[in-house]
């Protein structure tokens, strides 16, 4: 009997303030494991798995990257789907929003302790047994709250975060019976600056489509764009972003990679450094240690 091969996809958030992040890896389509990653050592730390969806760009750290809003879904009795609040790198809620549905859902953090919630005016109950601390205050997300997918959420991180939409389609080739349901020309295309080093390198992640059969929903290029006007294409990419320091960090094949900034000088991509593959990780079902089901001091 043949097996299809288990395709395993990376997404990360990064903390705004410091070098914590952590990585959504998903393979099967319904297994997600929640990784913390600190990005000055590449320190790993494997949290606890999740047998369902997590919506990842509905997610969102804290600045200090100490908690993690996350949005979920098992699409079974008693939630079907939820928001909730952890420590990461585990998953176990410490306040949890029923949702009920794959419309909006998750957040994003004003600050340490003001979260807007992206759900209806009747979502914003938490579920019985858990409570909010005095010091977080939470508060509906946008003008339209528990509504649309992805976005608004994700746009919005993204330009809280330092990208900018440089590129928008004018035509959309839409088949939902091909092998890539919507295609964009020209692609969806946002640009980030390196935070060392704004005037030589940028960073482009361009959409070109949507839904590819058997493969990943977004169909994702990024690529490195010098001042001078050259541009380095990482081709096909689960995710790209900017460390801190400069460097080049990027996810594909189910490989976490580096690429080091030197002296302000972006190494070439052929020498990035692979810092990890995470294809061969299998479901394990592993318990939050009870102090990561407690809030801690503000």
């Amino acid at each position: 009997m043949q097996t299809m091969p288990v395709h395993t996809r990376l997404y990360a958030i990064l903390a705004r303030k410091g070098p914590l992040a952590d990585i959504f890896r998903r393979g099967p389509s319904k297994s997600v494991l929640l990784i913390r990653w600190n990005t000055d050592t590449d320190v790993l730390d494997y949290g606890q798995w999740l047998k369902g969806r997590i919506y990842e760009r509905r997610c969102d750290l804290s600045p200090d990257g100490r908690f993690l809003l996350y949005f979920a879904a098992s699409y079974r009795k008693p939630f079907f789907s939820w928001s909730a609040i952890s420590r990461p790198p585990f998953l176990k809620a410490l306040a949890l929003w029923p949702k009920g549905d794959a419309w909006g859902g998750g957040g994003q953090f004003l600050s340490r302790t003001r979260i807007e919630l992206n759900h209806r005016a009747n979502e914003m109950t938490l579920a019985p047994g858990f409570s909010l601390p005095r010091w977080l205050s939470i508060r509906p997300y946008g003008t339209r709250p528990g509504w649309g997918e992805d976005d608004p959420l994700w746009s919005g991180r993204l330009k809280r975060d330092g990208w900018t939409l440089i590129g928008y389609p004018t035509g959309t080739k839409d088949d939902f019976g091909a092998k890539v349901w919507m295609e964009y020309s020209p692609p969806i295309t946002w640009r980030k600056p390196n935070p060392a080093h704004a005037k030589r390198y940028s960073l482009d992640m361009s959409i070109t489509g949507i839904k590819e059969r058997d493969g990943s929903w977004y169909l994702v290029e990024h690529s490195v764009v010098q001042s001078n006007g050259k541009v380095d294409k990482l081709g096909r990419t689960d995710w790209a972003d900017w460390s801190g320091s400069g460097d080049l960090l990027f996810a594909m094949d189910g490989c976490l990679f580096r690429l080091q900034c030197n002296k302000g000088v972006l190494a070439n991509l052929e020498d990035a450094i692979k810092i990890a593959d995470f294809s061969k990780l299998q479901f394990e079902a592993r318990p939050a240690p009870d102090d990561m089901g407690r809030w801690p001091h503000r």
